[in-house]
Formats: structure tokens, C-alpha cells, sequence
């Protein structure tokens, strides 16, 4: 029997009065690598900001791990990936490593193990010395990555996961994920515009202009709009999201 891990209902958000969520309703199974896909501006990533307690809602409710959220002790099981990096520059990158593994207090064995362990998975275990600062931006990408794995949590919340990275490196996270996904149980959200990415996702919800035009896994999504494509899926589920508006 599938365990919902997240559940979102009947959200929505405005910003100055205009509306970038509006009645989102969603449900997230335990194990579960899921993606918001939409174009920039679609609403992607105000609704992880509100996952993870960084934004009021205006209505509605979230539940993580059948807590209500915003939740402090929910933090400790979500893994958060910005899509802007908030790392320290004028740290080196073990230095932001341990500290934001100190703000999860972990022991100085379990340190050692968690850096080790990201650092490797996101090939920067030589860089480690270097002060952020000088880092490039894919680098920069990889240890915002790490720091969301750090505390081994049990959601990971990723936006934008790949951008800047090079693809040699994405096929190894993605490797990596799909492992803490069958081996470890871990839930994945992942946000993107990328559609080759989207098809690694085992259910997507695809995003436009604050609402949720269509979802399901994307075999599912194909079938449905009977196209080869995520493209496709995207523009005939707009145009019919357009039409329903229409006539109501």
C-alpha cells in the first residue's frame, strides 16, 4: 500500500495581488521521484519555497510526513536545493559543509561520513580547500547539492538541480538519485524546464501560470494526448486548459 509522504491541498498564493498559485491540489507517495515542469515564472518554484516553509500560502494547507506545515521539526527531513545558491564565499567548501551539517547537529563522525559521501557524489572532494569564491558556477550548483543531502533526509526538494552542470556529471546525480529513490525509500521533487529530465520523473505535474494544467507519469501523459512527446503533452494540455477557461 503506497504511504503519502505530501500533501498539498487547495493551495494558493498572490503576490500584490496577482495570483502565482491558485488552487494547487497534489499528492506525494513515499519513494517517489516527482517533478514540477513549467516554464519560468510558471509558479515552480514559490510552491517548493512554501514546502519547505520559506512562504505563507493565502489558502489552503500542506501536511509533510502528516505534520502541517511550516513545521521546525520538519526541516530536519527535508533536503532543500535552491535554485540560487546561498552558500558562504569567503568559506571554503568543507567549511560550508560542516556548517550547515552543525546546524542539523550532527556528531563529528556522522560530519565526516555526510562529507565524504556528498562531496564524492557531486566530484568535488579536491575542492573542497578552495574558497567558494573562486568556484565556477556549475561547481557552485554541485555544493549546494551536497548541503542538500547533508543531514541524509528523508524528502529531498531540488530546484533546478542540473542547471550549469555538465552532462557526464547530471547522468551521475541522476544515477545517484534514482538510488536513494529504490534503495534508501527517499522522496524526490524535482523542478525543471528541461523535458529529457522531466522523463526521468516518475510523476510529473506540469505548471502554467500558477495552475496545475495536467499530470500523471509521462507514459501516462503521451498516451493521454496521444503524442511521442513531452512538448506535445505540454501545448495540447495548455490549449485545452485554455478552451475549458473559455467556455466557463
Amino acid at each position: 500500500m503506497s504511504e503519502e509522504v505530501i500533501k498539498i491541498i487547495e493551495v494558493s498564493k498572490k503576490y500584490n495581488k496577482k495570483s502565482v498559485l491558485n488552487n494547487i491540489n497534489l499528492n506525494i507517495e513515499k519513494g517517489q521521484i516527482y517533478g514540477f515542469i513549467g516554464p519560468s515564472g510558471a509558479g515552480k518554484t514559490t510552491l517548493v519555497k512554501i514546502l519547505v516553509g520559506m512562504e505563507k500560502i493565502d489558502k489552503g494547507s500542506i501536511e509533510i510526513l502528516n505534520k502541517i506545515m511550516p513545521n521546525l521539526e520538519m526541516l530536519q527531513e527535508i533536503g532543500y536545493m535552491a535554485q540560487l545558491d546561498g552558500l558562504y564565499s569567503e568559506l571554503t567548501g568543507l567549511e560550508n559543509l560542516r556548517f550547515f551539517a552543525a546546524l542539523f547537529k550532527l556528531s563529528k563522525e556522522k560530519q565526516k561520513e555526510r562529507i565524504e559521501y556528498t562531496s564524492s557524489l557531486v566530484n568535488l572532494t579536491n575542492e573542497l580547500t578552495k574558497k567558494v569564491s573562486a568556484y565556477s558556477g556549475g561547481m557552485k550548483r554541485r555544493l549546494s547539492l551536497a548541503i542538500a543531502l547533508i543531514q541524509d533526509p528523508r524528502i529531498l526538494i531540488l530546484d533546478e538541480p542540473t542547471v550549469g552542470i555538465d552532462p557526464e556529471l547530471r547522468f551521475s546525480i541522476w544515477n545517484e538519485l534514482y538510488r536513494l529513490k529504490n534503495e534508501e525509500g527517499k522522496t524526490i521533487i524535482v523542478t525543471t524546464h528541461v523535458m529529457d529530465e522531466a522523463l526521468k520523473c516518475d510523476v510529473l505535474a506540469m505548471i502554467r501560470e500558477g495552475k496545475i494544467i495536467t499530470s500523471g507519469s509521462p507514459n501516462e501523459l503521451m498516451d493521454s494526448y496521444n503524442v511521442n512527446n513531452l512538448e506535445e503533452v505540454f501545448l495540447r494540455a495548455g490549449r485545452f486548459n485554455n478552451e475549458n477557461q473559455s467556455i466557463n
